[in-house]
């Protein structure tokens, strides 16, 4: 399934990250403001509706959790329903979720994770303690931007970014003091930025495996703003992927006149990991 209209595309990026000093850095980690931690855009009903296709036709791509939900699993639930329930858009019937696209989501019939993801824009991994610090235990991956879930899945920090060159020793450590001092349902969030000759959010690829990129053909700008949040007093953090897709003409020309260079030309800002 590929969906690539407009109707998955936003009328406008929700944040420039390369014109705000604190995001342009790396980690770039700010504070989430109060009721700032999951949002909802003009793009929601067209992503929910390639969300929805997705986890129907192509669960095993961009699903992976272990067969039994644990305890992380039924806290990210509880969280998004506190947002959803916060949100006029949304309203309960017996035993559902009917979305603002007027989509009902039944509740108790998927597991937490997938139930959470029909809900809500972002995709959804969670990051609990193990052997090599925080892990990978589980996640919805419906919008990667070139990487894949099943590659990444039960790695630790380091081991997830060991493609990405700036993600070294020390960066490593940084990111994980930051895991550490998270408390009870605080959240911070980051963005980073690339560009793409086609407008599809499903982009997959394999460690190693270049992102095409031609500048002389049409340019998409795709700005993904992540956040990172404890669930309770759990030890479990949610890593959220809220992600704006424009074509280049629709950036302000202020955005367009400050766009870096290297990501025009098809580089990256605030790498993923690949």
């Amino acid at each position: 399934m590929s969906i690539t209209g407009p109707e998955i595309c936003q009328s406008e990026l929700g944040v420039a990250p390369w014109m705000d000093p604190l995001a342009a850095r790396l980690p770039g980690l700010q504070p989430v403001a109060p009721g700032e931690w999951l949002q909802r855009d003009d793009a929601y009903n067209g992503q929910m509706n390639y969300r929805d296709g997705l986890l129907s036709s192509r669960a095993a791509d961009v699903v992976s959790a272990p067969e039994a939900p644990d305890e992380a699993e039924h806290k990210l639930l509880e969280a998004v329903l506190e947002v959803v329930d916060a949100d006029p858009g949304y309203r309960r019937a017996a035993g559902a979720i009917i979305r603002p696209d007027g989509l009902p989501v039944l509740l108790g019939v998927h597991r937490p994770l997938v139930t959470a993801a029909r809900l809500v824009q972002e995709d959804l991994l969670l990051l609990q303690p193990g052997e090599d610090g925080y892990e990978l235990t589980s996640g919805v991956l419906c919008f990667p931007a070139s990487w894949t879930l099943s590659q990444k899945v039960g790695r630790g920090m380091m081991r997830i970014h060991e493609p990405v060159d700036r993600y070294d020793d020390n960066m490593g450590k940084r990111v994980d003091r930051v895991f550490s001092m998270l408390q009870p349902d605080q959240a911070v969030w980051r963005a980073n930025l690339l560009c793409y000759n086609d407008p599809n959010l499903f982009q997959p690829r394999s460690e190693g495996e270049q992102r095409p990129f031609d500048r002389d053909k049409p340019v998409w700008v795709r700005v993904e703003r992540q956040t990172l949040r404890r669930l309770g007093v759990s030890p479990a953090v949610v890593f959220t992927i809220h992600t704006w897709l424009v074509p280049i003409d629709k950036l302000t020309p202020e955005q367009a006149a400050t766009l870096p260079d290297v990501v025009r030309h098809g580089g990256s800002m605030g790498e993923q990991p690949r």
